[in-house]
């Protein structure tokens, strides 16, 4: 929750002072910005703003003339409006407009000082921080994280009059809980709050991170050897969690070690908060790492209650691994039937047969593409991939599930004829069919994970988006976008042959006939719902993922979305050709072709139903009509190809064409059916080529130029 409030923070308050005006320059200087949060603090700190908003000259408009004065001298309107803008009758003047002639002043509005616009403000910058969960302490309406026990607020080392929660700001912050708990005078804002905080043993987050990192390293040679597993979300928890960290290196019994690794290490990690460490093979030792808030462990108490606790959960664990071995994975399946998927959705067995239905398409789509998979296995891991949430060792750690049903599918006699490898890609399927988590994430490992993996994300997605619960704005309740961000991903990186529009037809196909469909929303336009859906995740992942430029990516995804693969692709070619000359021009071309036939729509002039060869006049007209099916039908062969980069190079060939075209020949002009000719010729054209990418869509040089100036 740190991470986001504090971006949070440092966003709205320095918004704040760019539309109060006091920015020194127009724009924000992210520089000047910084922040320090530890699990007791938020803060920011704004450097070198204006104290004042600059003094702006106005010019405010009075009454006609013909009202302000009668016979060269001021009526009482005119005197009351010279009274009201404080400038002396004989400095007024006269301003004409389109409606005649009338009073007005030059006056200066002096600007607000940074400290009234603070002490004004501030206090809905503090209150508009979005958590997850909240909490009231004083009255119902005002909500925070936590009870908020005071307040700093300085400009220089002047206090600014805020009040927050009840309290009003101070120039006093406190120190370490435990290593200096008192009361920290803050002489000035800015370095001089950083350097009062670090005298009282509370760092900054770089420096917490540094300390942490110094602290692993040595607490772990100890051990002959031995490293800590790095672990990015784990170390920003823990440096989240302190204020003065410290490190100590615990056991556990070896005996533990004979459980799996998945268990031992999310027991550590998640329930824990500890590190756990390895040999030079990767492989687990007994020990692991806490790291502490406080200085040291001098007398080794601290490290002996946390081998205690972790002792007992390694127990529970071992026993709930223990148990649920009493029952085959195959047994609980039809203990779905008592665990339910979503209140309109029906229970996670409805699901598992759901998905089991999507993967025989997906799989058998896959297999007529020419890829190999085995269908057998992709079957039985989608019957058996939820199984495991009926799970002891799930119930308890709900981070494991999937990973429990892979294991479980490798540790137990699934069927008796089974072959040992028909198996082992059960278990696999079964143990990735959640990934990936994240855009960072892994894919599933082998075809039958992710057809598996694909499966299951398109039933949540279908079912939800039939009931109407789309994702709006920054609410996902249901991670949707995260799931559509791995189905994206997983087509990806495996190449699978996969239409996005017919497999959420499929997808939603599977609900036909139950009790869910007579939920689903009439209103929603599903397809379409999905199509800008989907859309939106593979430019996320083509923009921000691969890190193509956003008017390659718009270009592409103009010209289709639903093939991911294909998507990439055409990106890649285009990023490849968009560098030459002929690119450059073929692109500003298509743009003018698009607004000329804009224009012509706007304006209601008829376009050709197709082009009269008899109409076409003039040389550069012939000469481009003649070249367009010539370059569309190679464009056409390798576009079937795939061969994209190609077939971008041969439509940059039209460029001489599509030059003199413009230079020769008027489009717009008075003849009716040879205007609307030459349109059907530009039309026509922009068809045949635009099937790749949307050309006027990309930026070019002399834009990019046009635009810096």
């Amino acid at each position: 929750m740190i991470n986001d409030a504090e971006m949070t923070l440092q966003a709205r308050v320095a918004n704040l002072f760019g539309r109060a005006g006091l920015w020194p320059q127009d724009e924000i200087d992210p520089s000047k910005i910084e922040t320090l949060s530890t699990p007791r603090r938020l803060a920011v700190i704004i450097r070198d703003a204006l104290h004042a908003q600059p003094d702006k000259a106005e010019q405010v408009m009075g009454p006609p003339l013909k009202v302000a004065q009668k016979d060269g001298q001021p009526t009482a309107a005119g005197e009351a409006f010279s009274k009201k803008v404080g400038v002396p009758w004989n400095q007024l003047k006269i301003v004409i407009s389109a409606k005649g002639e009338y009073l007005a002043a030059e006056i200066t509005k002096k600007g607000r000082t940074a400290l009234e616009i603070l002490a004004e403000r501030l206090p809905c910058e503090i209150d508009n921080i979005h958590w997850p969960k909240s909490m009231y302490w004083r009255k119902r309406g005002e909500v925070f994280v936590r009870p908020v026990r005071w307040v700093v607020a300085m400009l220089d080392d002047e206090v600014i009059p805020v009040e927050v929660f009840g309290i009003k700001a101070g120039n006093r912050s406190r120190g370490h809980r435990v290593l200096a708990d008192r009361e920290v005078a803050i002489p000035r804002a800015g370095t001089p709050y950083v350097s009062a905080l670090r005298d009282a043993n509370v760092l900054s987050r770089d420096a917490r991170e540094h300390r942490i990192r110094k602290a692993l390293d040595a607490a772990t040679r100890a051990i002959p050897g031995a490293r800590w597993r790095e672990d990015k979300n784990l170390l920003n928890t823990v440096v989240n969690l302190t204020e003065f960290p410290s490190a100590i290196l615990g056991s556990f019994d070896p005996e533990f070690l004979a459980l799996p690794e998945e268990v031992l290490v999310t027991v550590m990690r998640d329930h824990q908060k500890y590190f756990a460490v390895e040999d030079s093979n990767h492989e687990l030792l007994p020990h692991f790492l806490a790291v502490l808030n406080t200085d040291s462990d001098p007398q080794g108490i601290i490290r002996h209650g946390h081998e205690r606790v972790l002792r007992a959960r390694f127990n529970d664990a071992r026993f709930f691994w223990q148990t649920d071995q009493k029952h085959s994975l195959r047994e609980r399946v039809t203990w779905l039937k008592q665990v339910t998927f979503q209140k309109d959705l029906g229970t996670y067995y409805e699901k598992t047969r759901r998905v089991q239905r999507v993967c025989s398409w997906l799989a058998e789509s896959i297999r007529q593409s020419g890829i190999a998979i085995r269908p057998g296995v992709v079957h039985k891991a989608a019957c058996l991939a939820k199984a495991d949430l009926t799970t002891e060792l799930v119930k308890e750690f709900t981070e494991l599930q999937g990973i429990v049903g892979g294991l479980y599918a490798r540790a137990q006699d699934l069927d008796r004829d089974m072959k040992e490898d028909a198996q082992q890609a059960i278990a696999t399927a079964i143990y990735d069919h959640y990934t990936p988590e994240s855009v960072e994430d892994s894919v599933p490992r082998t075809i039958e994970g992710a057809v598996l993996s694909i499966s299951d994300k398109a039933d949540s997605i279908a079912g939800m988006f039939s009931l109407g619960l789309v994702p709006s704005g920054s609410k996902d309740p249901f991670a949707l976008r995260r799931q559509a961000n791995g189905i994206v991903k997983i087509i990806a990186e495996h190449k699978l042959p996969l239409n996005l529009a017919q497999l959420f037809e499929y997808a939603r196909e599977a609900y036909r006939g139950s009790a869910a469909e007579k939920k689903f929303s009439a209103s929603l336009d599903y397809a379409d719902a999905l199509r800008s859906f989907f859309r939106e995740r593979l430019e996320f992942y083509l923009r921000d993922v691969l890190g193509f430029k956003y008017d390659v990516v718009n270009a592409v995804l103009a010209a289709g979305a639903d093939d991911v693969v294909d998507a990439l692709v055409r990106a890649e070619a285009l990023t490849q050709v968009r560098p030459s000359e002929d690119f450059e021009s073929i692109s500003a071309s298509f743009k003018r072709i698009k607004n000329i036939l804009r224009q012509a729509s706007e304006n209601q002039k008829q376009v050709a139903a197709s082009i009269d060869s008899n109409l076409l006049r003039e040389p550069a007209e012939r000469e481009l009509a003649a070249a367009i099916p010539q370059i569309s039908k190679k464009v056409e062969s390798l576009r079937g190809e795939r061969r994209y980069q190609q077939a971008l190079l041969e439509i940059s060939r039209l460029r001489p064409a599509v030059d003199t075209f413009f230079d020769k020949v008027m489009v717009m002009v008075e003849d009716e059916p040879l205007r609307a000719n030459r349109l059907a010729l530009l039309q026509t054209l922009l068809k045949e080529f635009s099937t790749i990418a949307d050309f006027s869509a990309i930026v070019t040089e002399k834009e990019k130029g046009t635009a810096g100036s």
